[in-house]
C-alpha cells in the first residue's frame, strides 16, 4: 500500500479554520506537511486546528488575512515564508455563497462573491507562484465546485465565481507546466459551516440527497482529493477539475 508524504513541504490553505479548507489542512498535515491556517474573523477556530495539528507533531501557524486584498495577501504570504519556509502547495479555498434572486442581486453582492471565490484565487496564486517558478516546482490547488458546471437558480455570482476558477486553473495548467501543477477540486453538496445540513430547508435537503449517493458529503471526504494531487501520485495531472460530489454530476 502507498503511503503518501509530504514531508519538508509547505502548504498555505485560504479558508482553513472550518469546514473543507480545515479538513484538507488536518489532511496535508497528517502527511506531514507544515501548514499555514489561513482565515478572516476566526482566530479561535483557526488557534484550536493549529493546536490540534501541533498535539500530532505537526508544524502549524494560522495567519489572518483578507485574501481579496491584494497588498494584505502578500503580507501573508511573506508570512509564512518567514515562519515556514517556502510555499511548495496552495490550496485556494476560501469562498463564500449567497442565494438571492438575479433580479434582487445588487452590484455589492456580486462583488463579495466574485471577489472572494475567483478574485481572492487569482491574487494568492499570483502571490505564491513566482517563488515556485524560480525553484521549478510546486502545486496549486483552486477549489470550485459542480455548480461551476451546472448552474443553479438563486446563485448566480457563485456558479459564475466557479466556472470562472476552473477555466482560470486551466489557464495557469498551460501557462506554468511542467514545473507547477495546477489542479482543480469541484465538491459536490458538502455539510460545511458554510452550507450546514440544519440551515437547509426540507425541500432543498431533500433536493440534495437525490443523488446516487443519496447524501451529503462531509469535508474530508474532499480532502482525500486534495491530498491526492498535492502528492506525487499526481505528478501526470495538469488542469483537471476532480469532482467528488455522490455523483450529482457526471462529466
Amino acid at each position: 500500500m502507498t503511503t503518501i508524504s509530504l514531508e519538508g513541504k509547505t502548504a498555505l490553505v485560504t479558508g482553513a479554520a472550518t469546514g473543507i479548507g480545515r479538513a484538507i489542512a488536518v489532511a496535508l498535515a497528517a502527511a506531514g506537511a507544515h501548514i499555514a491556517v489561513n482565515h478572516l474573523g476566526r482566530a479561535a477556530e483557526a488557534r484550536q486546528v493549529v493546536k490540534e495539528m501541533a498535539a500530532r507533531g505537526a508544524s502549524a501557524i494560522e495567519v489572518e488575512a483578507d485574501v481579496t486584498k491584494a497588498a494584505k495577501v502578500e503580507r501573508m504570504v511573506n508570512k509564512v515564508r518567514d515562519a515556514l519556509g517556502p510555499i511548495d502547495i496552495l490550496v485556494n479555498n476560501a469562498g463564500v455563497i449567497l442565494e438571492k434572486p438575479f433580479l434582487e442581486t445588487t452590484e455589492e453582492d456580486w462583488d463579495f462573491v466574485v471577489d472572494t471565490d475567483l478574485k481572492a484565487v487569482f491574487l494568492c496564486s499570483r502571490a505564491v507562484l513566482p517563488g515556485m517558478v524560480e525553484r521549478g516546482s510546486g502545486v496549486l490547488i483552486n477549489i470550485a465546485s459542480e455548480l461551476g458546471f451546472l448552474g443553479r437558480e438563486l446563485y448566480g455570482p457563485y456558479c459564475a465565481a466557479k466556472a470562472g476558477v476552473i477555466g482560470l486553473t486551466r489557464a495557469m495548467a498551460r501557462e506554468f507546466a511542467p514545473a507547477i501543477r495546477v489542479n482543480a477540486i469541484a465538491p459536490g453538496p458538502i455539510n460545511t459551516p458554510m452550507l450546514p445540513l440544519e440551515n437547509m430547508s426540507a425541500e432543498v435537503l431533500e433536493r440534495e440527497r437525490a443523488i446516487p449517493a443519496r447524501r451529503v458529503g462531509e469535508p474530508e471526504e474532499i480532502a482525500g482529493t486534495a491530498l491526492f494531487l498535492a502528492s506525487d501520485l499526481a505528478s501526470f495531472y495538469y488542469g483537471q477539475v476532480l469532482s467528488p460530489n455522490g455523483g450529482a454530476w457526471m462529466g
